[in-house]
C-alpha cells in the first residue's frame, strides 16, 4: 500500500506532465519530423510514429516505480512521457539505422541519458548490436527494441523514448501490450503462445534479412 506521501508526489509528478503536456508532444513531434526528413534514415523507415502518455499509465508506472524501488526523483524516473518508434523492414539495416539517428540528434543538440540499449531475448542478436555499438540487455520477455532516451535542448525537463525495431518485431509487440498491458494476462496459455509468437517473429525475421541479402548479391546493391 502507497503512503499518503507518495500518493502526494504521484499527483505532483503527473501534475508535471499534465502542466507541460505539450512540451513533450512538440519534442517528441519535432523529433519524428527531423528522422522522417533525413534523406539518408528516411531510406529506412518503413513508418515512424509518436504518442504521448495516457494519465492512467503514466500513475500505474508511477506506484509500481514507488511499489518496487522506493525513494525515487520519479519525474527523473520516467523517461517515456513522450515516445516515438521507427520501424524498419528488417535487423540488418539498424547497423545503418543507428548512426543515422545518432547523428542527427547530435545535430540537434540532443543529449542522451545513458547508452543506448537493446533489450532482447534472442541472443544470437547480440553479435549485431555489438557491432552496430548498441548495449545488448537480455530481457526474458520475448521484448526485443533498440531504446534511446532522449533529452530536449531546453530549460525544463522534457525526454523522449525512442523505439528502433523491426516490422516484425513490432507485430509481437502490439500483440503483447494488448495482452499483458497494464497488467499480465492471467492466462498460461496465452503466455505460452507469446513465446511461440516470439520465435515465429525471429525466424521470419531471419528469413526476411536472407531475403535481402541473397537479393544485394544477386543485383548488387
Amino acid at each position: 500500500m502507497l503512503s499518503k506521501a507518495d500518493r502526494r508526489r504521484i499527483d505532483e509528478a503527473t501534475g508535471y506532465f499534465r502542466d507541460n503536456r505539450h512540451l513533450f508532444e512538440s519534442f517528441a513531434r519535432s523529433l519524428m519530423d527531423y528522422f522522417e526528413n533525413s534523406p539518408e534514415l528516411g531510406e529506412f523507415i518503413h513508418f515512424i510514429k509518436y504518442r504521448i502518455k495516457d494519465e492512467g499509465s503514466l500513475r500505474a508506472k508511477l506506484e509500481k516505480i514507488l511499489a518496487s524501488e522506493g525513494d525515487q526523483d520519479l519525474v527523473g524516473r520516467v523517461t517515456d512521457f513522450a515516445g516515438l518508434r521507427i520501424i524498419h523492414l528488417h535487423m540488418d539495416q539498424l547497423s545503418y539505422i543507428h548512426p543515422l539517428v545518432s547523428d542527427i540528434l547530435e545535430q540537434q543538440k540532443c543529449e542522451l541519458l545513458g547508452s543506448p540499449k537493446a533489450y532482447c531475448w534472442d541472443m544470437e542478436y547480440k553479435d549485431l548490436f555489438r557491432q552496430v555499438g548498441v548495449e545488448a540487455v537480455q530481457r526474458d520477455s520475448m521484448y526485443m527494441t533498440v531504446h534511446y532516451d532522449i533529452v530536449a535542448n531546453q530549460r525544463k525537463r522534457i525526454t523522449c523514448e525512442l523505439q528502433v525495431r523491426s516490422l516484425m518485431e513490432e507485430l509481437w509487440g502490439e500483440v503483447s501490450h494488448r495482452i499483458n498491458y497494464p497488467e499480465e494476462s492471467p492466462s498460461a496459455s496465452c503466455q505460452d503462445q507469446l513465446k511461440v509468437l516470439a520465435r515465429l517473429t525471429s525466424g521470419c525475421g531471419r528469413l526476411v534479412d536472407s531475403i535481402f541479402k541473397t537479393h544485394r548479391d544477386t543485383v548488387g546493391k
